[in-house]
């Protein structure tokens, strides 16, 4: 396992505040029985949940003055020795008073499933139920709240509605307003916010040191606070794709449907690629309108802001952000969902 997957990454920064809060909650004897940590995609969500997890199961314990990662950790952080038991078993995925739900694997399919099963989340049920076993909390982390269907979300709710005693449920969130009212009503709240370009610079020298400068500073450029999506581009050349995008806005108003296909015959129908173009796209798209409302466009997004009304280029961000949604959703023709992108940027909204 990557040491950068959530489960078994030790490096923390940037929400201070929010590890803060949970730490008091711990020390003060405060614990709320459920928590929803919400945010955008790859920004460390997860990597906060499963920390705050490996603390609870551990106890009380002080954490090192400083990790072998040479960041810092002391006693204001949810940090565990990657050495400690706890941590080990937490990785592997073996500790007795945890479990996580998320979406499952298909074999069928060789994909993950659309959502998050109903049976999934009655295992949480029976889980909570149980004395933990080494005497300290039950924890339960459901990755990937916003995948729940509506049995499965009213299973969680009935959970909610009837917290065990020391047991904690840990919701993971990048769109919570798919969420039930009632589900985000029964949870205390951490809104994490991107990360700043300073953490970035930092976290990317430490997991990319072999790339250069140049390279670094432009996936913090690209990335916009979202440390999983630099590590995603790293490592299937999305700096080229950023390219890509940038060439196709360029191109603006003179853009013909065939790039669709070059677009297609480029990034092949790999789930990568078509994420990453897809979420640079959606990303240029939202800074262009931000930007242009905020009066701070540069001379190219002032250019693009001329050719159609915001309002129209608002219907264009939610047209691709619905496209790339149901087409990783229902698991669409990629090469084909491209091909649409490329129409909806042109002008030929469907």
């Amino acid at each position: 396992m990557s040491a950068t997957e959530p489960r078994a990454n030790p490096i923390f920064l940037g929400h201070e505040g929010a590890e803060r809060t949970l730490l008091d909650a711990m020390h003060l004897g405060r614990m709320h029985h459920a928590w929803l940590i919400t945010g955008p995609e790859g920004i460390g969500k997860a990597t906060l949940a499963f920390r705050f997890a490996r603390r609870l199961l551990a106890g009380q314990t002080t954490p090192l003055e400083k990790h072998a990662d040479g960041f810092d950790a002391d006693v204001g952080t949810l940090a565990l020795d990657p050495a400690h038991p706890v941590f080990r078993r937490v990785v592997a995925g073996g500790h007795a008073d945890m479990l996580t739900v998320e979406r499952a694997y298909d074999e069928k399919t060789k994909r993950l499933k659309r959502d998050i099963a109903v049976k999934d989340i009655r295992e949480i049920n029976s889980f909570m139920a149980l004395t933990p076993a080494e005497g300290g909390w039950r924890v339960a982390v459901v990755d990937g709240a916003e995948d729940l269907n509506q049995s499965s979300a009213n299973a969680l709710l009935k959970i909610l509605e009837e917290p065990p005693s020391r047991a904690v449920m840990i919701l993971v969130c990048s769109a919570p307003g798919r969420l039930l009212p009632t589900i985000r009503s029964r949870c205390r709240h951490l809104r994490l916010a991107a990360l700043p370009d300073a953490v970035m610079a930092r976290l990317l020298a430490t997991y990319l040191p072999e790339r250069s400068q140049d390279d670094r500073d432009q996936l913090v450029t690209l990335a916009e606070g979202s440390i999983g999506r630099a590590l995603a581009m790293a490592e299937e050349d999305g700096i080229a794709v950023a390219a890509m995008v940038d060439n196709l806005l360029q191109s603006l108003p003179n853009l013909p449907l065939s790039r669709g296909y070059e677009v297609a015959d480029a990034l092949g129908r790999n789930d990568s690629g078509f994420r990453l173009f897809t979420d640079q796209l959606i990303t240029g798209i939202a800074a262009l309108v931000r930007d242009t409302v905020r009066g701070r466009a540069d001379p190219e997004q002032q250019r693009l802001a001329a050719l159609r009304p915001l309002e129209a280029w608002g219907e264009v961000w939610q047209g691709l952000l619905r496209l790339q949604d149901e087409t990783e959703r229902f698991a669409l023709d990629k090469r084909q969902a491209l091909v649409s992108c490329v129409g909806m940027l042109a002008g030929r909204m469907s």
